[in-house]
């Protein structure tokens, strides 16, 4: 079975009980829950009984212990996560609105997060790898970007393949330097997975299928949209698979793109047809929105296959001609 490598932040994450905008009063709070997209991502990865590392940086506190205990319990390979002596392990702070959109307060960039460097184990896990996902939200700083960057050559220098969730939070994009790796990060990258408007983050294209077909121009193997509410799409210039959201009630969506990712790329390297692929990716998504707390919805192998089973849903799937995005002169 193929190794999958992320590397990225680790953090807790404290939610408001109640809805509103922002934190500028006293207010009800309920945490800590192990969090961060990558570790989300390899934590699915790893309860899909997959094999999967983690380089990563926490304190040598109570928040870095919870994640580390939750990480290496699920089956993940914690070896190259290190731990800061002076460091603080990261947090998010998170209160949703009315509108169901959501505002962060985080403290990444400056905790233990910050800290993620190249190292002994972490070239070690790298060598081990097959693939590597790579998540937007860990585009903080330039270290950390070349570091990602290393560990793309590593595994594309050894045949393995890259997967890249743009998952870009508005408070980032401002961070000097964010587009230009973004653009390099996904010009190495096999699978794309943004999630609604992110699809237009790097293209020049208004209309979605010319942002598809642009994208797939770059040499990307295949794009898988997520739609939210809408279900997913995957496209890989010659065909196309739709399918729709399974209805669940929803408690807290934080969590659920890091699922469908993660299952998606398990089910990919697989060799699963993308049909299935996208069908547990989606019963994976929609599981992870039952449950509160950002890592608390990931789910087994067996928990998806009998989710999706019970569940009828139409899926389409059509061709798609691959070539050149309209207004492209290359």
């Amino acid at each position: 079975m193929k190794k999958i490598v992320a590397v990225g932040e680790i953090v807790v994450e404290i939610m408001a009980t109640e809805p509103g905008d922002g934190f500028r009063e006293p207010l009800s709070l309920i945490g800590p829950y192990p969090s961060g997209a990558p570790a989300i991502f390899i934590d699915q990865v790893a309860r899909l009984g997959q094999p999967c590392g983690l380089i990563s940086c926490v304190g040598p506190d109570d928040f870095g212990h919870l994640n580390m205990e939750r990480l290496r319990a699920d089956g993940a390979d914690v070896s190259a996560v290190t731990v800061a002596p002076e460091g603080v392990t990261g947090s998010a702070f998170v209160r949703y609105r009315s509108d169901g959109e959501r505002d962060f307060v985080f403290n990444i960039k400056h905790s233990a997060c910050g800290r993620i460097t190249r190292s002994t184990e972490g070239d070690r896990l790298l060598d081990s790898a097959d693939h590597l996902h790579v998540m937007g939200s860990s585009l903080f700083s330039e270290s950390i970007v070349a570091l990602i960057r290393h560990a793309m050559d590593r595994v594309k220098a050894r045949g393995g393949t890259v997967s890249f969730d743009p998952n870009v939070r508005k408070e980032m994009l401002t961070l000097s330097g964010m587009r230009a790796a973004l653009e390099t990060i996904l010009g190495e990258s096999d699978v794309f997975l943004p999630s609604g408007p992110e699809l237009f983050l790097l293209s020049t294209a208004t209309e979605e299928e010319d942002a598809i077909a642009e994208i797939l121009d770059l040499g990307v193997t295949a794009v898988v949209l997520k739609r939210g509410a809408d279900g997913a799409s995957y496209y890989d210039g010659e065909s196309t698979v739709h399918h729709p959201a399974f209805a669940v009630t929803e408690v807290d969506p934080t969590g659920a793109g890091d699922c469908f990712g993660a299952t998606f790329v398990t089910a990919w390297l697989r060799g699963l047809a993308p049909a299935r692929a996208l069908r547990l990716a989606a019963a994976a998504g929609a599981l992870a929105v039952t449950r509160k707390g950002p890592m608390e919805g990931t789910s087994t192998e067996h928990d998806i296959e009998t989710f999706a089973a019970r569940r009828h849903v139409a899926v389409t799937t059509s061709g798609m001609v691959s070539g050149t995005a309209r207004g492209d002169t290359a």
